[in-house]
């Protein structure tokens, strides 16, 4: 078709030290990279991942869900890429995106072993929340974390997020219900959509 454009929602924005862009399906390859090569390191804190979390084909089919939830508003996938934007560091994701009375979403995100302890997610997120924050008018960010992942917990309570909860048996991770830490981060200076 002629003049075919997506209308997928294009959002690139920059820290420091990283671009941080949501996910479109020409990242089937990079993403495919970063689980394979981080596969055995995120495995504790994740859902069990079948094989195609490593390969592009699967990532194909998986970006193309994620592509019309991005246009539906409903969830917002980031990749965190290097300055050159070749290589995913870390991704962040913003999935449950409810508005109404409610104008909330789930936070989850990952950064690879080889980028651990250099304060990336930190800057990433910082930036990231703004963005939801003021761009997409959300109100209350939740994110959850199992309790001996105390570099988890540090993070979101540096990020300014308050702890509302404990939920046992909360998710299924590595084959194992764990419980979890229930955080949430509000915007005092809210604004309703215009």
């Amino acid at each position: 078709m002629f003049g075919y454009r997506s209308a997928a929602p294009k959002v690139r924005l920059t820290s420091d030290r990283m671009v941080l862009r949501l996910v479109y399906e020409r990242d089937s390859h990079r993403l495919a990279e970063y689980y394979a090569e981080n596969r055995a390191f995120l495995k504790p804190w994740e859902p069990i991942r079948d094989e195609s979390h490593c390969y592009p084909s699967g990532w194909q089919a998986r970006l193309g869900l994620i592509n019309e939830m991005q246009k539906q508003g409903t969830a917002y996938y980031f990749v965190l890429l290097d300055p050159d934007e070749n290589h995913i560091r870390g991704v962040a994701n913003f999935s449950n995106v409810l508005r109404g009375s409610f104008h909330a979403c789930f936070l989850g995100y990952s950064l690879g072993q080889q980028w651990q302890g250099q304060g990336l997610m930190y800057e990433a997120l910082q930036t990231l929340i703004r963005y939801m924050q003021r761009q997409q008018r959300i109100h209350r960010i939740m994110a959850n974390y199992m309790p001996h992942n105390h570099r988890s917990g540090n993070l979101l309570e540096r990020l300014g997020f308050e702890r509302e909860g404990y939920a046992k048996d909360y998710l299924l991770i590595d084959g194992k219900w764990q419980d979890h830490v229930l955080m949430a981060l509000t915007d005092p200076q809210w604004l309703p959509p215009r």
